[in-house]
């Protein structure tokens, strides 16, 4: 993690808990966490392979 990265977590009121939380999230399509989808809310795939199960908008479970 670059250090201007973790000022901005630093000086956010997120909790580390609340973050991870937010990350380990699923996908109600694809399956894949929010980690794997893009800004947009596309689906990148995990580990390297697209995704195949035509997700292409994050919905949380």
């Amino acid at each position: 993690m670059t250090l201007e990265t973790q000022s901005k977590i630093e000086q956010s009121d997120i909790t580390s808990a609340e973050l991870i939380n937010y990350f380990r999230e699923k996908c109600s399509i694809c399956g894949h966490h929010r980690i794997m989808h893009d800004n947009l809310g596309k689906c990148e795939g995990v580990m390297n392979k697209p995704c195949t199960s035509g997700c292409d908008k994050f919905n949380a479970e």
